[in-house]
């Protein structure tokens, strides 16, 4: 009897469980489409109808379009291995100037974020969460994927997936090839270049 009694009680406890892990995933699941839903609309609403911005506008939307990635966490995956041997001074050094030139490589192209986005799917596992959408721009349909993970109480980007293409992937063989072949100075003084390169082409 005694042992039927906490049969039950365990089986109880893990109901409770189960239901309750569920109940706050979905609750993440809404919490990160809310947020993307209003960076969406924020940046929607900077970009109207317009074709020619300001350069308060501009710096306005790289905040919007690049405030929810964790560049800390895309640049480590990016340089995957090497990142342990570089020293705090050299880690902020990349992250500063990799940051930069992803914010200012968001701009090439506006028209994409003035298309409408239908979200697929949110899956939360833990700490970290797959959000696909679809957006349909100049008639071709893209699949993207945001990899997101919790840290600091928010949901950050890790990663974006463009129909199955990993930016960080993309990334991470470029860069240690370079710090293979070169050494990660060599990819520091490539990486300073290429950010001339984007901000002289505002």
């Amino acid at each position: 009897m005694v042992n039927k009694f906490f049969s039950l009680c365990f089986s109880l406890l893990l109901l409770i469980g189960v239901a309750g892990t569920a109940a706050i995933a979905q609750n993440q699941e809404q919490a990160i489409r809310s947020m993307l839903e209003q960076r969406d609309r924020e940046i929607k609403s900077v970009l109207g109808n317009k074709t020619t911005f300001t350069q308060q506008q501009r710096e306005q939307l790289k905040d919007l379009i690049n405030g929810i990635i964790d560049f800390e966490a895309m640049g480590q995956a990016a340089l995957g291995p090497h990142w342990n041997n570089l020293t705090s001074d050299q880690r902020v050094e990349f992250i500063d100037v990799f940051s930069e030139i992803v914010r200012s490589q968001s701009l090439a192209d506006l028209g994409i974020y003035q298309t409408p986005v239908t979200y697929k799917s949110i899956t939360v596992n833990g700490n970290k969460a797959q959000v696909v959408t679809e957006v349909t721009y100049k008639d071709v349909p893209t699949r993207v994927d945001y990899m997101m993970g919790f840290r600091n109480n928010q949901w950050r980007v890790e990663d974006i997936v463009l129909d199955g293409v990993s930016t960080a992937e993309g990334y991470a063989r470029s860069f240690q090839s370079v710090i293979r072949k070169k050494g990660f100075d060599s990819l520091m003084a490539s990486l300073n270049k290429k950010l001339e390169k984007v901000t002289a082409a505002k």
